[in-house]
């Protein structure tokens, strides 16, 4: 069911309590019910937290504002990233959830790496579908040995291999486990994403 309290649309949907929980982010113009079959597919059993981006561009929901294709309005990118972190606590809270691990496609996988920089305690790990560097200033965090997989696109229009490869390495040096896959893919998603998914979450999500 769809509600708008918690400060945010969003759908969730009850799991078993053995399972980590997955923080569902949708990409550029999806919405709450995006993600929900592809977090059904990867974890089953999984507690599903599913907010809809409150920002619109020409109609289309985002978690954050962008000035132009690929470049990020750095100050929205944080209050944003905050407003989540407090949506993520207070839902917490209210469903009785351990740390989510997000699972973020596009602008909402830049939203999820930008929660793990700034407010590290949020996530218990990620899944990054065609992220991007969100904010190239962000102090150090301390993420310490948590599990992020990054999957880019060899053929990604909007994802330059350089600007992928560098959130690697800033996720890296604040101490995340990071795997980082290149598929033979453009910015969408295939069926390798949803393999490579499915294999590293039966290998590398932590337990509830």
């Amino acid at each position: 069911m769809t509600t708008t309290d918690l400060g945010f649309v969003h759908r969730f949907e009850p799991g078993d309590a053995s399972v980590r929980p997955l923080l569902l982010l949708h990409g550029t113009g999806g919405d709450e019910a995006d993600l929900l079959p592809l977090g059904r597919r990867v974890s089953p059993g999984a507690a599903l937290l599913s907010p809809r981006g409150p920002v619109l561009e020409n109609g289309m929901p985002r978690f954050f504002r962008r000035l132009s294709e690929g470049v990020f309005d750095a100050d929205d990118v944080r209050r944003r990233a905050a407003d989540l972190a407090g949506f993520v606590a207070a839902a917490r809270a209210r469903y009785g959830l351990p740390a989510p691990l997000a699972l973020g496609f596009s602008n909402g996988a830049n939203i999820a790496a930008a929660m793990l920089l700034l407010h590290p305690e949020t996530l218990a790990g990620a899944v990054l579908l065609r992220p991007m560097v969100p904010l190239s200033d962000a102090a150090p965090a301390d993420l310490a040995g948590r599990p992020v997989l990054m999957l880019s696109g060899a053929a990604d229009p909007i994802v330059p291999a350089e600007n992928a490869a560098r959130l690697a390495a800033l996720l890296t040096a604040a101490g995340a486990r990071v795997e980082h896959a290149t598929l033979p893919a453009g910015h969408g998603l295939s069926q390798a994403d949803l393999a490579g998914v499915e294999a590293w979450m039966a290998r590398e999500a932590p337990p509830a």
